[in-house]
């Protein structure tokens, strides 16, 4: 059992997981301009502790439809990992990587929902590789579970699942692309209280 409460998460410690943000995010470009080889640019504009009766709403409200992929954290730390995209975002990013034109897809493909679920594996890893080189610790994660459904429907696997041991997540909004084609996707880190507690130990901060 975890010391550890979320209240006693100081600026300090947020200016790290900031910093892990940003690592993650510098990850990502680089993976996504290799796999769509092409130039992408990317940022993290936004990253809080979110309770979880407010993810879906910053994601468009319960009822927007969107792409999830689900990881859980296996070695390491404990926890799971997700990677939001809402429907029209997850559209432009497969249209870009079978290079077809925006608007040209009525519904996904099973080649399409392979290519989301890769896309969404290699975001996460990118992240999940962040927290690893910033800590030094060894951290896998499952296969990714990809599901497309109503926001609420996806977040509500993480709050049944966690939502005795906290109330919040981490959520990293990113943003990437070109100038032309921006996409707006949710990264959303939910750890134990350990794990929260085992990243800054590592780090000297507890």
């Amino acid at each position: 059992m975890s010391d550890l409460r979320l209240e006693e998460i100081n600026s300090i410690h947020f200016d790290v997981l900031k910093e892990i943000a940003n690592i993650g995010a510098g990850n990502a470009t680089t993976a996504l301009s290799k796999l769509l080889d092409a130039k992408v640019d990317m940022h993290v504009p936004n990253i809080e502790f979110m309770e979880f009766k407010d993810l879906a709403e910053a994601i468009g409200g319960a009822e927007n439809v969107v792409v999830g992929i689900l990881l859980t954290l296996d070695t390491g730390i404990d926890g799971m990992m997700m990677f939001i995209l809402e429907s029209d975002s997850a559209e432009k990013i497969v249209n870009s990587l079978m290079g077809r034109t925006c608007g040209s897809l009525d519904e996904f493909s099973e080649m399409d929902l392979s290519a989301l679920q890769e896309i969404g594996n290699i975001i996460a890893g990118s992240y999940l590789s962040a927290i690893s080189t910033f800590t030094n610790m060894t951290i896998t994660s499952s296969v990714p579970y990809l599901s497309i459904d109503m926001a609420g429907a996806i977040l509500s696997v993480p709050a049944i699942e966690f939502g005795k041991i906290s109330d919040k997540a981490l959520m990293i909004e990113s943003e990437f692309g070109d100038k032309d084609t921006i996409i707006n996707g949710y990264f959303i880190l939910i750890p134990t209280l350990e794990a929260f507690e085992l990243i800054f130990s590592s780090l000297g901060l507890m």
